[in-house]
């Protein structure tokens, strides 16, 4: 199965294509430079390069969100276009569980966090377990110090990546000995793990309406309060 992946959810513009054993080809800018001016020629380039037509993809995948509004609204609008114009099926996937698998096996949880604006950053948690990527929490666009004190009712070690991480340090630094950061090539979002699991799904016979498939964008409304949700796993067995 061949994949296509799109990534604009953040600052950060990728596409990649993979198959059912490996990444065919990955481009990844982060260079905060305007989406809707490149992210086409960017798609339009790779496939040439790995000499990929439209017509030979079996399905596409794109990050839904959480992430900026434009940038998900971006990349939905040129997924569903390439996928209704070449007959394609779609597969959209949460930004945090992509940018969650770049922690691969590390040994305690996986703290994806993305810069949200108004004091804010998305995040979720997950855990390894028996080879699997456990979601333990539901999406979330929480404070930083109310996402301290959910990691703070645990021991474990914490992993973090994304963009939320350099703006709020100061407040991470307060879990101690227990914060660790993953390497600078696996802290931003990569599309090619949004074209993985894309494809994983899409074999799965679990992909997603074209016409309903819309962005994840997590802002509670005015009446909600936000408080953390305990550690209890919501997407393993």
């Amino acid at each position: 199965m061949l994949v296509l992946g799109i990534d604009s959810a953040t600052r950060v513009a990728g596409a990649a294509i993979v198959d059912e054993q490996q990444v065919i080809a990955e481009v990844f800018f982060n260079t905060r430079k305007n989406h809707s001016q490149r992210l086409l020629p960017m798609i339009d380039a790779m496939l040439r390069e790995a000499g990929v037509k439209l017509a030979d993809l079996d399905g596409l995948a794109v990050a839904l969100g959480p992430g900026s509004f434009t940038g998900l609204r971006i990349g939905l609008a040129t997924v569903k276009g390439l996928a209704h114009a070449a007959h394609k099926p779609v597969a959209g996937i949460p930004t945090l569980d992509g940018l969650a698998w770049n922690a691969w096996e590390v040994p305690g949880l996986v703290c994806p966090v993305l810069y949200a604006r108004r004091q804010e950053v998305y995040t979720a948690l997950y855990r390894w377990q028996e080879g699997e990527l456990c979601r333990l929490t539901p999406y979330q666009a929480l404070d930083p110090h109310s996402l301290v004190v959910l990691l703070n009712s645990c021991t474990q070690p914490v992993y973090f990546c994304g963009d939320g991480v350099a703006p709020y340090w100061e407040v991470w630094q307060q879990l101690s000995t227990r914060v660790h950061l993953l390497p600078s090539t696996a802290t931003l979002p990569r599309a090619a793990q949004i074209a993985r699991l894309g494809k994983e799904r899409l074999l799965a016979g679990k992909g997603d309406d074209l016409f309903q498939l819309k962005p994840l964008y997590l802002r509670p409304s005015p009446a909600e309060t936000q408080q953390p949700s305990p550690l209890k796993c919501t997407s393993c067995p």
